[in-house]
């Protein structure tokens, strides 16, 4: 057999130091797994075309995208680059201010370094939003929660009154996220005393931005009671634009004012501010001595309307407001018992007791059914058989025996008897009754809101209560007590002090029945005149002037006490000028306050030629007589007042 045999030159030709590296690779190769024949394997064709495919619909997406930037959406998009290259600002100007009739100044515009937060600006993570409004808090030394109430508005507002706090807001500012500083006109009223009738101004809400984007935005404040409200149009700023021009990295490159900014208008009030200081201090010292609940004052000018002081007390601090009032501190407000938001003065609703007679007296004259002369055996109560059972007598009463009383003693010495008769009729004297009642007090502006150039709510109308009134709100019949009730002031009859302030001056200028008015005139920023708001009246000649001169007459013998030696406000005529006077006292029917009173004073002055018209109430006061507490209080006001 034949039998094979390795060549002997093969193995000749192999060195050993050939067959040892030989060794040593193959060894490596089991070492990391790699077999250098894999890498001379060819890639398969699948995957070639896989990624030529691939390839071509990347480029053919991105040539689509192309088109569609380049053509279809050129127009939009240019113009949205346009809105990122340009930038509108808007120029602040400064709202318009507030004087008196004498051009002193009851608000201003007073530059201040203002902290300014947006909830939008704020960063979206609630633990970095958390450690900013924390920082706030200890920055502020306010609570962390009211910081978080304002917010929730759209923007945190805080002028920074100490320089301390200045100087570490500057230097933590970077910290704080969604914040600024920033130097701001901020409103300030010169004093709690003009709360009411200035009112102010509120952060702005951002359906009110949409409304009028050229005029505000969510920085600004705007009016939300009184002067600031009614007027807002007329203060409000128009701010000026700049347009500013970034390149691609958002560096300025250019600067261009659009429009110059606009000062809002200025407003000089009838108003005499240091009327209302001293109306303010002796109604807020009075009220205190006696324990009464509140109270409010109105002063008016007689020929013009124009309003010269106009106070409710409680009041309250307008400034809280212009610096952003949180919902605690509104909270406070609103939920106060004694309600010093109300504006007693032309919103307070009251009983008017005997100051209704010169109202009645009028109406009774002008309707003839009683002459100047006659006059009644005023004993001091009159009694009324029930129509369907005379043997029930009701007995109304005065507060004391008058004797024979004519009309002007009767307005003087504030006979019951004698209204009863005048307005419900008595024995063979015809009375007015419920219907022309009420027509009379409506002539003189009662049971409407009057039309003053202050907002008051459409509920503040008072009560002119009547047969049809009472049988709907009540379901009952009118009595003729009812009448007797009405006649005096008593009952179901509501007004307010406004509304009292606003008839006594038809009776103290002849018959007029005017507007009242607080702004007088319009200036700009250089203090022109730019407008004049004239008189207006509402109504006249509905009384007869003599028979108001009647009425005058009885008003003033109530001070002079001629022919009535019962005349309820002779302290007036100590004063150096002559005064006409009707007090009223209302007894409240309500839990919690047993022998409770509102208790009037209606005045005019001087007699022979009325330049101002004053009315004063005082709220709840307990079991005083009017003559001890309005009386004294109208004294000192009106000597300070004639002999300044």
């Amino acid at each position: 057999m034949f039998e094979s045999r390795p060549s002997r030159k093969f193995k000749e030709d192999l060195e050993p130091h050939e067959v040892l590296l030989d060794r040593l690779a193959r060894k490596k190769e089991e070492e990391i797994g790699i077999s250098e024949k894999k890498l001379e394997i060819p890639i398969l064709e699948k995957i070639l075309k896989g990624f030529l495919i691939f390839s071509f619909l990347l480029f053919f997406l991105i040539f689509l995208r192309t088109i569609q930037l380049q053509a279809i959406e050129r127009k939009s998009l240019t113009f949205l680059a346009e809105q990122n290259k340009y930038i509108l600002n808007q120029i602040q100007a400064q709202r318009g201010v507030i004087y008196d009739q004498k051009m002193e100044q009851l608000i201003f515009n007073n530059l201040k370094f203002v902290l300014v937060c947006e909830k939008e600006k704020l960063p979206e993570s609630e633990k970095v939003k958390a450690d900013i409004l924390d920082k706030l808090s200890s920055f502020l030394k306010i609570e962390k929660e009211k910081i978080k109430e304002e917010l929730e508005s759209g923007i945190f507002y805080f002028p920074i009154d100490q320089v301390q706090t200045l100087i570490i807001l500057e230097t933590k500012i970077d910290e704080l996220t969604g914040c600024k500083i920033e130097k701001k006109s901020v409103r300030e009223y010169s004093n709690i005393l003009f709360a009411h009738l200035l009112g102010y101004a509120g952060k702005i809400k951002a359906e009110e931005i949409k409304k009028e984007p050229d005029f505000y935005t969510i920085e600004d404040f705007i009016g939300r009671e009184g002067l600031e409200k009614s007027y807002e149009q007329i203060l409000r700023k128009t701010p000026g634009k700049m347009r500013i021009e970034r390149d691609a990295k958002g560096n300025v490159v250019s600067k261009e004012i659009i429009s110059l900014p606009e000062p809002g208008g200025s407003l000089v009030l009838y108003l005499d501010a240091e009327l209302q200081k001293k109306v303010g201090e002796e109604l807020e010292k009075k009220i205190k001595e006696v324990g009464a609940k509140g109270g409010a004052a109105v002063a008016l000018d007689p020929k013009t309307g124009g309003v010269l002081s106009l106070f409710s007390w409680p009041t309250f601090d307008n400034n809280l407001f212009s610096k952003g009032i949180s919902q605690s501190e509104w909270e406070e407000l609103e939920n106060n018992p004694l309600k010093p938001l109300l504006n007693r003065a032309t919103s307070g609703q009251y009983l008017l007791g005997s100051t209704i007679k010169p109202l009645i007296a009028s109406a009774a004259l002008e309707e003839q059914i009683i002459s100047p002369q006659k006059k009644i055996s005023c004993q001091g109560q009159i009694q009324i058989p029930h129509q369907y059972n005379p043997e029930i007598v009701y007995t109304f009463k005065d507060w004391t025996v008058h004797g024979l009383t004519d009309i002007r003693k009767a307005i003087a010495e504030s006979c019951n008897v004698f209204f009863y008769t005048i307005g419900g009729g008595y024995e063979d004297q015809k009375g007015l009754g419920p219907s022309k009642i009420k027509k009379y007090l409506e002539l003189f502006g009662l049971g409407e809101v009057p039309e003053i150039d202050l907002p008051i709510p459409d509920w503040a109308t008072g009560n002119l209560p009547d047969p049809d009134w009472k049988k709907e709100n009540l379901g009952e019949n009118w009595w003729d007590g009812d009448t007797y009730n009405l006649s005096i002031g008593q009952g179901y009859i509501l007004a307010t002090p406004i509304q009292i302030a606003n008839a006594f001056s038809a009776i103290a200028n002849g018959g007029k029945l005017l507007k009242p008015r607080l702004v007088w005139k319009v200036l700009d920023s250089e203090k022109n005149l730019i407008g004049e708001f004239k008189p207006e009246i509402v109504r006249e000649n509905f009384i007869d002037s003599k028979n108001l001169q009647i009425v005058r007459e009885g008003m003033r013998w109530a001070v002079t006490g001629q022919n009535s030696p019962q005349a309820s406000a002779v302290l007036l005529n100590q004063l150096p000028v002559s005064v006409a006077a009707k007090t009223g006292t209302a007894q409240i029917s309500r839990k919690g306050c047993e022998n409770c009173y509102n208790i009037w004073i209606a005045l005019f002055a001087p007699y022979e030629d009325p330049k101002i018209v004053l009315v004063m109430t005082l709220e709840d006061v307990k079991g005083l007589p009017s003559y001890q507490v309005i009386v004294p209080l109208a004294k000192n006001i009106l000597e300070w007042y004639f002999s300044k």
